[in-house]
């Protein structure tokens, strides 16, 4: 199986990534975070600086297929450089290619009106605004997301919303200026589970939207973006602020997380390769007992299972991203939901053991471990559980052999 992308476009795209990535991100990474320790709220100024040169090189929304929008990319020829793009927690920003703004775009651009798109889609593809997807409710179980219970009601020629939501990535950014809201539009229990539901898009600052606090992960707030509790208290909604209309939420939903969760898996196999990087310099380095660590029999064993756990995921997840360039995310739910498990998973062990490695060094940030560490063990809970795909993946499984 080819691992990179064969056709020559698409090739040159990944090995100019490669480049950007390795000589201008990773060298950046200390300046980066000395420029955020000044100001959390604020932008650091080397990010925008990559940004402008890597759209000067034609580095742009490289994630979006099937879009004249786009480089042109299918899901399968992208995937492996959003695993380049993991190898920095922020470096997906670089090349406009962040979550949540990737799948907020995916949704203006395939079911967004033109007036939808004129206001809202252009700045977020020219990047110049942030925004946040609010689905997740404190109050409810919401790996059903058939428990979201945040209200949208007809009030004669507009809409109320009201809504306690958390977990918004990217509303504590200066620059989110829209939301995309998934609320429960039916107040009686529909005959479709799935027809209950609808999302609107807003303005950040319309009145009766208010950041309640943000949510740190372990402790790490991902400034300047980070998490963010909202509350929405009897916001006016327009009707050409609903998405293609009501009762048509899940059905976005669904295309939305397919190729975002190929994102995803991506990028945690490239933030458990620098991991891995990271460990075998360490080891050689490191003198315990007489030799290097690297040369004890444990270590190798560790190594070694690290490697395997890597490519075997790699592989499962460019067979799903081949799937839905195949027969679309809709017909791929069981190689999604098998990714979905399978790369938080081995990411949270091969960063666990680079951080063993390190000894107490890997628990500081020092290295980048342990915040490396906190996102992958996000990715086991955001965009739905570990339980919940396994679920619906033993559910398929049986269909199968029924």
């Amino acid at each position: 199986m080819e691992l990179l992308p064969t056709r020559p476009e698409a090739r040159a795209l990944y090995d100019a990534v490669q480049r950007f990535v390795r000589t201008r991100i990773e060298p950046a990474e200390a300046q980066f975070e000395a420029e955020l320790r000044e100001d959390r709220l604020r932008l650091p100024p080397v990010l925008e600086a990559l940004k402008a040169e890597a759209r000067a090189a034609g580095l742009w929304n490289l994630f979006l297929n099937d879009s004249p929008h786009g480089a042109g990319l299918t899901v399968r020829e992208y995937a492996p450089m959003a695993e380049l793009m993991g190898r920095v927690v922020w470096a997906p920003e670089v090349f406009n290619c962040s979550a949540p703004d990737t799948g907020n775009i995916e949704v203006l651009d395939r079911y967004g009106s033109e007036a939808q798109k004129a206001r809202w889609l252009g700045p977020l593809l020219d990047g110049t605004i942030r925004s946040g997807f609010a689905m997740t409710e404190p109050e409810v179980a919401s790996s059903d997301a058939t428990n979201i219970a945040g209200t949208l009601r007809r009030e004669g020629d507009h809409y109320r919303l009201n809504a306690h939501k958390w977990w918004t990535t990217g509303a504590g950014s200066p620059r989110c200026k829209v939301l995309i809201v998934l609320c429960k539009s039916d107040p009686a229990p529909h005959p479709e589970r799935h027809r209950q539901h609808t999302m609107v898009v807003i303005p950040f600052d319309r009145e009766g939207v208010s950041l309640a606090r943000w949510l740190p992960v372990f402790g790490f707030d991902d400034a300047p973006h980070g998490h963010a509790e909202l509350r929405f208290d009897n916001v006016q909604v327009m009707p050409d602020e609903v998405i293609v209309g009501e009762g048509r939420g899940f059905e976005i939903a669904q295309g939305r997380l397919g190729p975002g969760r190929i994102h995803h898996c991506m990028r945690l196999i490239g933030l458990a390769e620098r991991a891995l990087e990271k460990t075998c310099r360490r080891l050689e380095a490191r003198v315990a007992f007489g030799k290097p660590i690297a040369e004890q029999s444990v270590w190798r064993e560790r190594v070694a299972d690290a490697r395997v756990d890597i490519d075997q995921t790699r592989l499962l997840v460019l067979h799903a991203a081949e799937a839905i360039d195949t027969v679309g995310a809709r017909h791929a739910k069981a190689e999604i939901a098998m990714i979905k498990i399978a790369a938080p998973n081995m990411a949270c062990r091969v960063i666990d053991m680079a951080i063993q490695a390190h000894g107490a060094g890997g628990l500081s940030d020092d290295f980048g471990l342990s915040m490396a560490y906190a996102a992958a063990r996000m990715l086991r809970i955001a965009d739905g559980p570990d339980e919940v795909h396994r679920d619906q993946l033993a559910r398929l499984e049986f269909a199968r052999h029924r």
